[in-house]
Order: C-alpha cells, then structure tokens, then sequence
C-alpha cells in the first residue's frame, strides 16, 4: 500500500477554499520555486550562512504546509528551528533527505492537479 507524501484532507480543503484552477496554479508555482529554495538551503549551508538557511528553510516549511505535504514540512520546521549542526555531512544528509521529499511531493502534486 502506498503512503501520499500529501495530506489529501488539508489539500482539499485548499481546493475547496480557493477551486481547482487556482490550486492549480499554485501548485505549478510552488513546483518552479520549490527547487530554488532547496537550492538557497545547500547554498546558505555551503556559506554557513545561518539567517538565510533558517529564512529558506521557513519558506519551504510554509509551502509546504499549505499543499499538504505535513511530513515534509516537518522536516523544513526541524531545519529552521535547529539551524546548523556540528557535523556538516549530517546537515548535507537532511537536506538529501528534503530532496527526496520534495521529489515525491512534487510527484504527487502534479498527479493530483493533472488527474
């Protein structure tokens, strides 16, 4: 049995408060900017730049909250909130770990809003 990466019940909630062709929308414009965030987090992480790691890290956490993708904003929220760790290679992993997240979100997004 496959697991959704996306919580069917807060994305169509969403659907109902805002209808389908504007999800729609959203969605694409979350599946443009999205890999730019993830970009901004290995940037900022590569500078040891903390503010601009928490800030990306935040935006991907909020969008990702809104499309229903709860366990990947989860992940976003620990990022954002604990910041750097002491060992590079582990923050590098988190954030392969929020790729592949995003990846499978993406997927399920797109399926969602393409039918």
């Amino acid at each position: 049995m496959d697991v959704s990466p996306i919580d069917m019940p807060t994305y169509d909630e969403m659907r109902y408060n805002v209808g389908d062709e504007f999800t729609a929308e959203l969605v694409e414009t979350f599946l443009e900017e999205a890999p730019g965030m993830l970009a901004q987090l290995r940037a900022a992480l590569a500078d040891r730049d903390g503010e601009s790691y928490r800030r990306a890290a935040h935006s991907l956490k909020s969008n990702c909250s809104t499309f229903g993708a709860l366990e990947l904003a989860a992940l976003a929220r620990h990022v954002e909130l604990s910041g750097f760790g002491d060992d590079p290679a582990s923050d590098a992993a988190t954030l392969d770990a929020l790729e592949a997240g995003l990846a499978a979100a993406a997927a399920a997004l797109t399926e969602l809003t393409n039918g």
